[in-house]
């Protein structure tokens, strides 16, 4: 399914690469700009509004992870972010993610995979959200300002994470099936095993850890539900 246009960075070193993407993209509908480094990109990102970025891992100075991490940071930009690596290993992705990151695709790639997933994600991130606030014991999620809090102190969280948390706390007190949760989220381009379980261990790293009471459960082979204890 196509979306209205996007625009999306693509920050890879790798010049051929990086021209096989654009012209697929482009051929696809969305406009296409370019990054050959980190700090290229985060310059770029300072001045433009993108819809997504589509972003290597292993580049010359800083690598992906650094500018994932700075674009949430220092930028305060929420847009999609894909990133493309050859590395594979569950820290590694899990290190994706804690740093910011949406999505994980490992070299070799389909590039109708990575035209599919930026089409969800951005479609996802355009979405209208419901304009009432969650709330479950001393959390709140207020989505007109996509700001979450757990006794009063500010959670931040990825735009996937915060997808994950809407719709846990909406369904509370029931139980979300791990099926529910990819489908609602990617659509039928449902990534690896790893790629939920890696969003909901640095879900629960943000808004349990810190907390005495904790909110997240995971019920082992059926699925999770987000909810005070006596609710389990």
């Amino acid at each position: 399914m196509k979306i209205n246009p996007a625009t999306v960075l693509i920050v890879e070193d790798h010049q051929d690469l990086a021209a096989n993407v654009g012209d697929f993209l482009e051929e696809g509908g969305m406009t296409v700009d370019f990054a050959a480094d980190g700090l290229t990109a985060l310059k770029l990102c300072s001045q433009n509004h993108y819809d997504a970025v589509v972003l290597d891992v292993m580049m010359p100075g800083i690598d992906g992870f650094e500018v994932c991490e700075r674009i949430r940071g220092e930028l305060q930009l929420d847009m999609p972010i894909v990133m493309l690596t050859a590395r594979d290993t569950l820290n590694d992705k899990l290190s994706g993610f804690e740093y910011g990151a949406d999505d994980y695709l490992i070299k070799p790639f389909e590039m109708k995979e990575l035209e599919a997933r930026l089409t969800s994600h951005i479609r996802r991130h355009r979405g209208e959200m419901d304009t009432k606030s969650l709330q479950i014991a001393d959390m709140i999620f207020d989505p007109k300002t996509m700001r979450v809090t757990r006794a009063g102190e500010n959670v931040r969280l990825s735009p996937i994470m915060l997808q994950i948390l809407k719709i846990l706390m909406r369904e509370s007190p029931k139980l979300v099936t791990r099926e529910k949760l990819e489908t609602e989220i990617w659509g039928e381009d449902t990534p690896d095993s790893d790629t939920l379980r890696s969003h909901l261990y640095n879900l629960r790293k943000l808004i349990d850890k810190p907390f005495q009471q904790h909110l997240l459960h995971t019920i082992p082979g059926v699925g999770y539900k987000l909810c005070e204890e006596k609710d389990l």
